[in-house]
């Protein structure tokens, strides 16, 4: 069975931190590019990084950069994203997913987490 679990998400004040993980069964996460996403209520849900299973090469979207850092444990098959100075617009609900390829766009990415919430309030 394939599956995808997130977790250490929850409520934390602005400028505190949070690390999330995504434990992989049922396959081999070296087999592939791991992203993570996030949607806050009513809006898209967008990467917000990515670890490339080819070269290793890790990707941030601007508003994140120096803040957060994607990586992996292939011994432990887990893929985290440490997440330093969150902000109020952090706020969303996180989700780490697969691409058979590399890096790129979301409807790229075959497997989904079931998503962990990340709170930033004071």
């Amino acid at each position: 069975q394939v599956q995808l679990v997130e977790s250490g998400g929850g409520l934390v004040q602005p400028g505190g931190s949070l690390r999330l993980s995504c434990a992989a069964s049922g396959f081999t996460l070296d087999d592939y590019a791991i992203g993570w996403f996030r949607q806050a209520p009513g809006k898209e849900r967008e990467g917000v990084s990515c670890v490339s299973n080819s070269d290793g090469s890790t990707y941030y979207i601007d508003s994140v950069k120096g803040r957060f850092t994607i990586s992996v444990d292939n011994g432990k098959n887990t893929v985290y994203l440490q997440m330093n100075s969150l902000k109020p617009e952090d706020t969303a609900e996180y989700y780490c997913a697969t691409n058979p390829f590399s890096c790129g766009p979301r409807d790229e990415y075959d497997y989904w987490g079931q998503g962990t919430q990340v709170t930033v309030s004071s």
